[in-house]
């Protein structure tokens, strides 16, 4: 079976460039995540993992390396485990697969050092932005930021989709509610957990 693994950090991000290159025969495989989370201790990345293990996935696609994380030695982990199983995993965006005709690319694993490397390093300099940027704005008087230990209630965040909740409760599928409701398929699933609650 082939399947295909999409990540997207937040709820209110599209993964829609990532479904686009999805084919009809691939199962999807869909984390609302940050990249720094280890791809084991994902909820869909264990549902991949646990359907590698039993055999019934042996190839995977991803739309580029950094969906499969955004720390080197992870992803390295990652790929040391679909290598073990037999699983090809396809890079859309460098248009590579890690075997060809049964036999290790050593062209793959070069290349996704090297782009595991850089998507460690964009975190690190994303992170160095993100505190330069917080460190001006507590110097202006203006950085409120969200108050320690606060979370957004279930309530508040539902408040926000109530269209989504509509057409689930119709009975359409979550794919359907996404592209209807014009939200990614993440949020559609992060919906549903907290109805389901």
């Amino acid at each position: 079976m082939k399947a295909r693994y999409i990540r997207v950090s937040t709820a209110n991000q599209k993964a829609g460039r990532q479904e686009a290159k999805s084919i009809s025969e691939e199962t999807v495989f869909m984390d609302v995540v940050s990249g720094t989370i280890p791809f084991a201790q994902r909820t869909e990345g264990k549902k991949l993992l646990q359907k590698i293990q039993d055999g019934s996935v042996d190839y995977v696609s991803v739309s580029s390396i950094d969906r499969l994380g955004r720390n080197l030695y992870d992803i390295l982990t990652t790929l040391e485990l679909f290598k073990k199983k037999k699983v090809v995993l396809k890079v859309d965006n460098l248009g590579l697969e890690s075997m060809v005709k049964g036999k290790e690319n050593p062209a793959f694993n070069l290349i996704i050092s090297v782009m595991a490397s850089i998507a460690e390093m964009e975190r690190e300099t994303m992170l160095e932005r993100q505190r330069e940027g917080i460190a001006i704005a507590k110097a202006k008087g203006v950085y409120k930021g969200r108050e320690k230990g606060s979370v957004e209630s279930d309530k508040v965040f539902l408040s926000k989709y109530t269209e989504v909740i509509k057409c689930l409760k119709k009975g359409h599928s979550l794919r359907d509610t996404a592209k209807l409701c014009n939200v990614s398929l993440g949020t559609v699933q992060k919906v549903r957990k907290k109805l389901d609650r």
